[in-house]
């Protein structure tokens, strides 16, 4: 059997044979979440997709190095500890801590390390020290910022030119700046806020700086994959990039990764559209099996339309899966050579899975290949669906204060006798299996 692997990088934008920089091992650093709130749907798709990478990657023979970062130092988390009247610290920790269990019940594996920025403020002084050495970085008012034009190859992951990127994307004005692109290393400690002592005066780091930072402590100045959200290309990954490479003259990353993003019944999802799906609020009604298959049903670099309709469809489709899983002695199969070959070819879990309810559907079980089938499952992550799955319910997975925030909006549209955007909230809330019934005390839902 065919052993190459080919991932899509998204640094050359084509399919290119995998190369590990260490024979047999893969180093990996995939970026985690800003834990200011709880974790949302679009966090489990890409938590899930390098979870089946990392799976295959061992399945296939290779040792992984695992790592997946927490942002835990954030203008979002100071914002929602002022809104709580907590310290930010608090805040961090309960959503941290809310996101290892949500992917524990999502059955992904914890990567080897899990590090968090509070944890590495040292380790991102030192790199911002190296970077204003090698003059890459500036001092201005308490901040320390990167000079974008001396990088000369600054853009090359987004596949853009700084003109096209000026031209192209909201600056906001900041007198401290040299040139409108330059982005912060270290920013200047305000009043009530949480900071850490540096040469420049009392301050925290800025976003990009920190992953650059641990994936150096973990990984070291190379490493083999980069992974994250395809909304990360630009500008969190491509500043990485050149804050990486000025001080190391090496590529920082081999290979890029990109996961697709999520939409909720074919919208983006978006807190200003009120259709965040909470991790935690999914699963009270669907299976994380559902959730894994119908993700993995989908090549990860495709965005995924999650709707109830899609989700009672994948639970059917698993019930009736159930009802095939007869033992047939006399069968034979290549199963195991498909579904391998098609994750080789830039982990096609789509093609793979499709290869996978069709050998069951053909009736081609037999003591053997259900062994095979075992293995497939389990580098899926999959394994136990046949007892996990009952009858899929046409509940809808969304979190009640969202459905009150929705009320709300069309309660105040309807004051300004706003009926255009009032009948479309509406529209919105039956897409989603709720309907609002209107009185004189307001509007209630079921």
């Amino acid at each position: 059997m065919n052993k190459d692997l080919y991932i899509f990088n998204s640094l050359t934008s084509k399919k290119e044979l995998f190369k590990s920089i260490i024979p047999n091992q893969v180093s990996l650093y995939v970026c985690g979440p800003t834990v200011y709130s709880s974790s949302h749907m679009g966090h489990a798709r890409s938590a899930i997709v390098f979870d089946s990478i990392v799976r295959f990657l061992k399945y296939i023979g290779l040792k992984t190095k695992y790592v997946r970062n927490f942002t835990d130092i954030d203008d979002k988390i100071i914002a929602r500890a002022n809104e709580e009247g907590r310290k930010p610290e608090e805040i961090s920790e309960k959503y941290k801590l809310e996101y290892i269990q949500d992917m524990k019940s999502l059955g992904c594996n914890d990567p080897d390390h899990q590090p968090s920025v509070s944890e590495n403020i040292p380790e991102i002084i030192n790199l911002i020290k190296d970077i204003i050495e090698k003059k890459f970085g500036y001092e201005s008012n308490g901040d320390v910022y990167f000079n974008v034009q001396k990088f000369k190859e600054y853009g090359k992951l987004s596949n853009q030119s700084i003109d096209s990127i000026l031209s192209n994307t909201r600056l906001e004005i900041n007198p401290n700046k040299n040139y409108e692109l330059d982005f912060a290393l270290w920013k200047e400690a305000k009043p009530n806020e949480p900071y850490w002592e540096s040469p420049w005066g009392n301050g925290r780091p800025g976003w990009h700086i920190e992953c650059s930072a641990m994936s150096r402590k973990y990984l070291g100045e190379n490493f083999d994959i980069h992974g994250g959200g395809r909304d990360l290309i630009f500008p969190h990954h491509e500043n990485e990039i050149a804050q990486s490479e000025c001080i190391s003259g090496k590529k920082f990353a081999n290979y890029w990764i990109h996961n697709g993003l999520i939409n909720i019944n074919k919208e983006k999802m978006s807190k200003s559209i009120g259709n965040i799906v909470n991790i935690k609020e999914g699963l009270k009604v669907w299976d994380k099996n559902i959730f894994r298959i119908l993700f993995l049903t989908h090549h990860y670099r495709t965005p995924v339309d999650l709707s109830n309709k899609k989700l009672a469809e994948v639970g059917k489709s698993l019930l009736n899966l159930k009802k095939k899983l007869e033992i047939n002695e006399s069968s034979s199969s290549n199963f195991k050579e498909l579904w391998v070959s098609a994750m080789l070819d830039d982990f096609n879990t789509a093609k793979a899975l499709g290869y996978y309810f069709k050998f069951i559907n053909d009736g081609k079980l037999s003591n053997k290949s259900t062994v095979e089938l075992e293995e497939f499952e389990e580098t899926m992550g999959i394994s136990g669906w046949r007892n996990d799955i009952s009858n899929p319910t046409d509940k809808n997975p969304i979190n009640k204060e969202e459905i009150e925030e929705l009320i709300i909006e069309r309660n105040k549209a309807r004051s300004e006798k706003d009926w255009v955007k009032a009948d479309k909230l509406r529209e919105r809330a039956e897409e989603l299996g709720i309907k609002l019934l209107d009185n004189d005390e307001g509007t209630i839902w079921e």
